[in-house]
């Protein structure tokens, strides 16, 4: 029965679409929204961090060329104005006609745009060079030279955000393939497992899990994609772990559970998603970073646990984690109620019998008294266990015949 549940593979297409992507993208994508291309802009630079590589690598060389075209117009022109590009002007003709230029060796629109990059990159291979005679050419040398940093400051500084982003570090954290649902301690546990490839640790670690699914309100409103909050051990400390090898986090599922009456049938029809995030430090960089992941309900298997996979080589002197059985589980009992039934079968399991309320014993010693409707002989009869037995009895005779005779029989 047990292996059914495990076997049966239902399409989550069928069920739901992913929120969460296994690989932790998130499968959500804005539309309609106003203003769109201006908002992108005004943040431009985590615009051009979160784009593909090659749009990125487009730009940065599209704002270099563009900045050199650029000048080498700006150059032109003032080449152009102050009449260098005259024939009798040019360089072979200059020390004939005593014409003194804004830039010295300047042919052609060509030569003035190798000047621009020269100029921009500080490249200064000798042959062209300002001269006194423009102070505006002076001007947007000066000019040109603070672009060329301010543009070089922005792009290296794009390239290295994309490279060091700690999104990439999320590529060596790993979450199981499969969730685990079995008994832990008596209770109905949810477990999944989290790992780390690399030896430079996580710092301050801390998981957190949430159940997505549909809900409606005492009103009537409908909720398609409600958070619920799974509990890892937040309030005594479990969530946050010491990631030096993979660890099996744990939900408890009990009456403060979203799961508490999910039983083993249910969970082939029911369509939730639990995503798990894990968050810390990366140490070697000081930076933040944040893994996800997600489970189906046909990605949850029943009645399994993870097997071990940490153990100690006495030859290294150290401790070794085989991840070839990350995603390994096996097998064990586990009942197929809810969590809510479970509860409920071993309350009953563990109330003892009640045993029933002793009526007023009577002593062999108090006599009945025979009475009726009409006070006469005859009828039903009730017990008089204060009666006396004679009617001569007075006052004094009644305060211990009206004491119960069970404390004088103890034996009765």
């Amino acid at each position: 029965m047990i292996d059914l549940y495990r076997h049966t593979r239902i399409s989550s297409k069928k069920m739901r679409k992913r929120v969460v992507q296994k690989n932790g993208e998130c499968n959500v994508s804005p539309s309609n929204v106003a203003k769109r291309r201006r908002r992108y802009l005004q943040d431009i630079f985590t615009t051009l961090v979160d784009i593909q590589w090659r749009w990125t690598l487009l730009v940065f060389a599209m704002s270099f060329i563009s900045s050199w075209m650029l000048f080498a117009v700006v150059w032109w022109l003032i080449a152009y104005t102050h009449g260098d590009l005259e024939e009798q002007h040019l360089p072979h003709k200059q020390e004939e006609s005593r014409w003194t230029p804004c830039v010295v060796n300047v042919f052609s629109f060509t030569s003035c745009f190798l000047f621009s990059v020269e100029t921009q990159h500080t490249i200064g291979y000798g042959s062209r060079h300002t001269t006194e005679q423009c102070p505006e050419a002076i001007f947007v040398m000066c000019l040109q030279s603070i672009t060329g940093v301010m543009i070089q400051a922005f792009m290296v500084g794009i390239v290295f955000a994309k490279l060091s982003r700690p999104k990439k570090r999320t590529q060596t954290l790993l979450f199981s393939r499969n969730a685990c649902l079995c008994l832990r301690d008596g209770e109905m546990c949810l477990l999944f497992r989290v790992g780390d490839m690399r030896k430079s640790h996580i710092i301050e670690a801390h998981v957190r899990a949430q159940l997505i699914r549909k809900r409606v309100t005492r009103e009537g409103e409908i909720l398609p994609f409600f958070q619920y909050e799974l509990d890892v051990g937040y309030d005594i400390g479990e969530d946050r772990i010491f990631f030096i090898w993979p660890m099996t986090m744990v939900h408890k599922i009990n009456e403060n559970s979203p799961l508490y009456d999910l039983s083993a049938h249910d969970l082939l029809r029911e369509k939730f998603e639990i995503v798990v995030i894990l968050e810390g430090v990366i140490e070697s960089t000081g930076m933040t970073t944040q893994a996800r992941s997600s489970y189906l309900p046909n990605e949850i298997l029943w009645g399994y646990r993870f097997e071990p996979l940490v153990t100690f080589n006495k030859e290294l002197g150290e401790y070794a984690v085989d991840y070839s059985l990350f995603n390994n589980t096996y097998q064990v009992n586990t009942p197929l109620y809810s969590a809510r039934e479970l509860d409920r079968l071993n309350s009953q399991a563990s109330t003892p019998v009640t045993p029933l309320t002793p009526v007023t014993p009577m002593s062999p010693l108090t006599p009945m008294t025979p009475t009726s409707a009409t006070g006469v002989g005859g009828g039903s009869c009730a017990l008089d266990l204060h009666a006396c037995p004679h009617s001569s009895c007075d006052a004094s005779q009644d305060a211990p015949a009206s004491r119960p005779l069970l404390h004088e029989h103890d034996d009765v």
